[in-house]
């Protein structure tokens, strides 16, 4: 959430950085419109506290002198009353306050470009030369003759958007988690399991509710919802806790299933499992402290792009611009990787820094002496599953149709089987 002590402060500076963002500006409006009566509801408040310390001071004065005291009694009374009344017409228009803010996006660092959308992102370099095919390579969809991934069936037994892995493409989809999740560890990154459902508070905590919530799939009568990332469970394992500074920064790696419903998203890559309803991924999530938060986040890039690399995979990093910048995140940068079916780049990770915006949303700090300071939080991708076995089907793809598998996998594999 954003700082609302900034927006008291300077609400303009706050409303010139949201701009980049491209923030609606009815929800600007309604926010400095509330953010103001809550200033003047201070004032207010200072003014009859102070008024009432001004009174409590002549008692001792009025019984010096031998003067009646039931008028000032009576007007303490009075003005008592009045600030009960006044503090919590103040808690109403905090809590007003409050409700509006979990709908104002985290402001972006100074060093975003500016931007309406993905067009007017910004490359900043390129890894790996794309491989020139002696034949005109498919799209992972038409590689028909390994026979890796049923649509129909998929669809048959749930809806669009859902497919099914099968032969080769389970094993190596298999292959990729472990081989991911040792590379993640040997970065410094430790494992965890963690549930697929998780309550409100936690998707409140990270950003996901309320504004996203036509996006999760609930479950009917329990509060719990089907994780949309492992972004939530990970960063939620310290909310509402004061991590001791020294145990920072905390770096956690995880393998999920993640649901999302993909409001919004009608008619965008239809063919194929770049979108689907439910994806495999491996995420990195750190906590750190604010000192750290630039280097574990090129850190975490690097991370991503080295995976990239250790497959042969051709791939870019590119800088999000404000207009394309997700809700949580100050600076994100994607990491696109080459489909030479498709003939362009494709999103295959996304490192974000959220700096202190989840961190206030779900209370996680850690203690520098004696005071408790807000954590920054980080996530990324490393990688989505699906999309990185789409890049080895059209990366690795034969002239015959069938798929060769990258060296690195190869142990991941059983030595038996043959991948075909």
């Amino acid at each position: 959430m954003i700082d609302l002590k900034l927006l008291e402060r300077d609400f303009e500076q706050v409303a010139e950085a949201l701009k980049k963002k491209r923030i609606d500006e009815k929800l600007l409006l309604k926010l400095k419109e509330v953010s103001g009566k809550v200033k003047e509801q201070k004032r207010l408040l200072e003014s009859l506290q102070a008024k009432q310390n001004a009174n409590s001071k002549l008692f001792p004065v009025y019984q010096k002198e031998g003067k009646d005291i039931s008028q000032l009694k009576a007007l303490l009374a009075q003005n008592k009353e009045q600030i009960a009344k006044e503090q919590e017409a103040l808690r109403e228009l905090e809590d007003k306050l409050y409700a509006i803010a979990l709908n104002v996006p985290n402001l972006p660092d100074s060093d975003v470009p500016e931007g309406e959308d993905e067009e007017h992102n910004v490359e900043l370099k390129r890894v790996l030369e794309p491989k020139a095919f002696d034949f005109k390579p498919k799209e992972h969809w038409e590689l028909d003759a390994i026979e890796w991934i049923d649509f129909e069936r998929g669809v048959k037994i749930s809806k669009s958007r859902f497919s099914v892995l099968k032969n080769g493409a389970s094993k190596v989809a298999r292959a990729l988690i472990n081989y991911m999740i040792d590379f993640n560890e040997s970065h410094g990154f430790s494992e965890y399991t963690l549930p697929y459902l998780v309550n409100a508070k936690a998707l409140l905590g990270t950003g996901q509710l309320p504004k996203f919530e036509d996006d999760l799939f609930k479950i009917e009568g329990e509060d719990l919802y089907l994780i949309p990332t492992a972004e939530v469970p990970l960063t939620n394992l310290y909310q509402d806790e004061i991590i001791p500074k020294e145990r920072l920064p905390l770096k956690m790696t995880a393998y999920s299933e993640c649901f999302r419903k993909e409001a919004g998203s009608a008619g965008r890559d239809t063919r194929g499992i770049i979108r689907q309803h439910q994806f495999s991924k491996v995420e990195l999530v750190s906590i750190t402290s604010q000192e750290e938060s630039d280097a574990v986040f090129n850190e975490m890039v690097e991370c991503a792009s080295d995976l990239l690399t250790s497959l042969g995979l051709p791939h870019r990093l590119v800088m999000l611009c404000g207009g394309d910048l997700g809700f949580s995140a100050a600076k994100t940068i994607d990491l696109e990787v080459w489909l030479p079916g498709q003939g362009r780049y494709r999103e295959i990770s996304s490192v974000s820094n959220t700096r202190d915006f989840q961190a206030r949303r779900a209370k996680i700090r850690y203690k520098e002496g004696k005071k408790n300071i807000l954590a920054h939080t980080l996530n990324g991708s490393s990688l989505a599953v699906g999309r990185t076995l789409i890049a080895i089907m059209e990366n690795y793809q034969q002239a015959d149709g069938t798929v060769a598998i990258p060296d690195v996998l190869k142990p991941y594999l059983e030595p038996k089987v043959k991948i075909e």
